[in-house]
């Protein structure tokens, strides 16, 4: 194997969902089964979810995911109708769009914004 085959492959899709439907984004178990089908999508392998519901003004759902290859996470407010979603892979098999936008899909969003980062070790700038 050559050093770039050994090198670490790191995709991370996150972003701001406004405006969601409150009906999804306060259902903890809708929300767990999402994020399963997303790391299916994304051809990820699920190792443990773990999910928790918050009640209050700024009450919502959080859903973690450790998948093999990193992390899914979605955190909802639902007084805000507002969500945020993260999506991490480590891998070149692995898809971290194909989960984002599952997500998105089922949490329909009136808009949303979306960022990526390139989390791989390689390319980087030397600081010394």
């Amino acid at each position: 194997m050559g050093a770039m085959e050994d090198r670490v492959v790191g995709k991370h899709v996150y972003g701001n969902l406004y405006d969601v439907d409150v009906s999804i984004a306060g259902d903890e178990a809708k929300l767990r089964e999402i994020v399963v089908e997303a790391a299916r999508k994304g051809n990820m392998t699920l190792y443990d979810i773990k999910s928790w519901s918050f009640g209050g003004k700024k009450g919502g759902v959080s859903v973690i995911a450790l998948v093999v290859e990193s992390h899914i996470a979605i955190h909802t407010w639902v007084e805000y109708r507002y969500a945020t979603v993260d999506v991490y892979t480590c891998g070149e098999n692995s898809d971290p769009w194909a989960a984002f936008n599952h997500i998105v899909k089922a949490l329909r969003p009136k808009y949303y914004t979306v960022n990526y980062a390139d989390r791989s070790s390689f390319g980087a700038i030397r600081t010394t």
